[in-house]
């Protein structure tokens, strides 16, 4: 073991540039290998498209950076073949796997009948999928509205909550995100999602975080605010709730045990309707339901849904009562590419997929063994202030000091850095930015999990690396451990140097 010469803080930019010098030289040296993906018999055809180079710079001039080119169930291969397991889902948006054969049939298939014809004219795919969709709710939710995007089937349900109610006020959750368009802008609360435009009408209420809340996991004194807005900051009647199950860019967060069906009950007693937006937590990724306000008991008026709707397809929805679907019926209401054939075609297909290959089940087993090894690392590692969520929608929050929960931004995205470097995928979340988004393909395996907690008897070094006249240490590899263990360790590591 190599022992450093002098102390330096934390630096993300001299952390990134060691990353990959690092890593690997610690795997030759101390005989420790870097954790190896599950064996997956698949090799992408070759890539013959441009430099990553020249994608960048194309990038960069025209829209806002590994190269990804083919796919795979829960992988993604980049230009030089290299293979990477894709824990975030493409935003929790892929939920049957990368480029599934069925879904892509399906797709295929019906571009060759019906590219697109919009919905003013009848065709079998818009039809058929509404009906299957809607048979996956309670009560009387049956009537479906096609969108392309999540943001836009939530403006569409806080449009059709105020026509029905006759008010505009909205109530929605503090850290939640509902699309950052002009009118859902406002009911996202979070302020680096927010531009300067009117927001009129939105009242944000305390969020019944379990973890940082001033209540704790109790869901009854968090849904008092909720009262108290209705009689302090209104007149007492409100257009609609909108909240998310488990929020998802908000950092994973489930919404305490009793909050929904108080709120629900304030918010119909003062004329409102109640919003599920379910864009992340719906189509079978919290395991346990099929949609995410279901582990609450409640029944909403409407619920909004995109992403795993369509595995990847530019595909929203928005479903409600027939009573309040009447609501469109008083002027013309038309969206020229919601209900597309090719992406309903796509939509109806992933049903399918969920419950021929038992993904909903899969969701709940995987995620509950992987939920389980993230808890035992907590109770070990200073840096893992807690452990969260349900079926393969996980959140892992880092903070610097467990008892004043230190939001650990830098190290955040360090470790992110450094997991795509080993070949693992999975994004960031939450209103600091410090929680781990775990979100992968409902189809991933307990092997495909394992690269994320790994072994508890890892070995661990320090290992001093030269960038021009500064040194700095990382903590490095590791016997046939896994992702987060060792590097939930380094960042600890580095902090005490």
């Amino acid at each position: 073991m190599m022992m450093l010469t002098r102390r330096l803080p934390f630096s993300p930019r001299l952390a990134a540039a060691a990353s990959k010098s690092t890593l690997s030289q610690a795997a030759r040296e101390n005989d420790s290998p870097l954790p190896k993906m599950p064996p997956f018999d698949y090799s992408p055809p070759p890539y013959t498209g441009p430099s990553a180079d020249e994608i960048l710079t194309k990038r960069r001039q025209f829209l806002n950076p590994a190269i990804f080119h083919f796919f795979k169930k829960p992988y993604l291969f980049d230009d030089k073949g290299r293979r990477y397991l894709d824990a975030f889902g493409g935003i929790a948006t892929v939920g049957c796997g990368h480029s599934h054969p069925e879904v892509v049939e399906a797709v295929v298939n019906q571009m060759k009948r019906l590219q697109h014809s919009t919905i003013l004219y009848l065709n079998p795919a818009i039809a058929d999928f509404a009906e299957a969709l809607a048979s996956k709710f309670p009560g009387d939710l049956k009537v479906v509205f096609f969108t392309n995007s999540g943001t836009e089937a939530n403006e569409l349900a806080l449009m059709m909550a105020r026509l029905y109610s006759g008010c505009h006020d909205v109530i929605s959750i503090r850290n939640g995100y509902h699309g950052n368009a002009a009118g859902t802008m406002g009911a996202t609360a979070q302020g680096s999602y927010k531009f300067n435009v009117v927001q009129t009408g939105v009242h944000h209420a305390l969020n019944p975080d379990q973890y940082r809340g001033i209540f704790g996991s109790d869901g009854l004194k968090y849904a008092k605010d909720v009262e108290d807005i209705v009689t302090y900051g209104t007149s007492g009647r409100v257009g609609a709730f909108i909240a998310e199950a488990v929020q998802g860019v908000g950092g994973i967060m489930e919404l305490a045990p009793g909050y929904l069906p108080a709120v629900y009950n304030t918010i119909r007693n003062a004329g409102g309707l109640c919003i599920a937006d379910e864009v992340q937590s719906g189509f079978a990724r919290t395991g346990s339901h099929f949609w995410g306000f279901e582990a609450h008991g409640v029944v909403p008026d409407i619920v909004t849904m995109a992403k795993g709707i369509g595995n990847g397809m530019p595909l929203g929805a928005v479903i409600t009562t027939p009573e309040i679907a009447k609501v469109l019926t008083y002027r013309s209401y038309f969206n020229t590419f919601g209900g597309n054939p090719v992406c309903t075609a796509a939509g109806h297909a992933v049903l399918k997929v969920i419950e021929k290959e038992q993904l909903q089940q899969n969701a709940l087993t995987v995620g509950s063994y992987l939920k389980d090894r993230l808890l035992s690392l907590k109770d070990k590692y200073e840096i893992i202030g807690d452990v969260r969520g349900r079926g393969m929608m996980l959140g892992i929050e880092l903070v610097t000091d467990q008892q004043l929960k230190t939001p650990a931004k830098d190290e955040t995205l360090y470790v992110m850095e450094q997991m795509k470097d080993m070949g693992v995928l999975i994004g960031k979340g939450g209103f600091f930015g410090n929680v781990f988004r775990i979100t992968p393909p409902l189809c991933f395996t307990k092997e495909d999990a394992g690269l994320f907690p790994g072994g508890c008897d890892g070995l661990f070094v320090v290992e001093s690396v030269e960038l021009g006249s500064e040194v700095k240490g990382a903590c490095l590899g590791m016997n046939g451990g896994g992702v987060v263990y060792m590097l939930a360790m380094k960042i600890k590591h580095l902090r005490r140097w």
